[in-house]
């Protein structure tokens, strides 16, 4: 059986998913760790949410390695699992 298909703890589950919405909201995630982050929340491989988001697997890899651009479209059918479409948004000035 696969592990990943066990009840899983819903506080521990609700407090990654606000701690992604918390860093979403200060500009802390890039496409690449925002896509990737969202498919681990929901608990499924990269083919599960490749086929569930209506994206080819190979469009998924390269968003989550760093190596391929996505169009919009495909962006928002991404971010749709979190209620999320790509928009502008103002830039977050770097600390160093």
């Amino acid at each position: 059986m696969d592990k990943r298909l066990k009840p899983g703890d819903k506080e521990f589950e609700r407090k990654l998913v606000d701690k992604f919405f918390q860093k979403f909201g200060e500009g802390q995630l890039s496409i690449r760790d925002a896509t990737k982050a969202m498919r681990r929340i929901s608990r499924l491989t990269q083919p599960e949410f490749a086929k569930h988001r209506g994206i080819s697997l190979a469009t998924l890899r390269k968003i989550e390695t760093g190596n391929g651009a996505a169009n919009v479209e495909t962006l928002n059918k991404i971010g749709d699992i979190f209620g999320l479409e790509v928009g502008f948004v103002k830039k977050v000035k770097k600390k160093i």
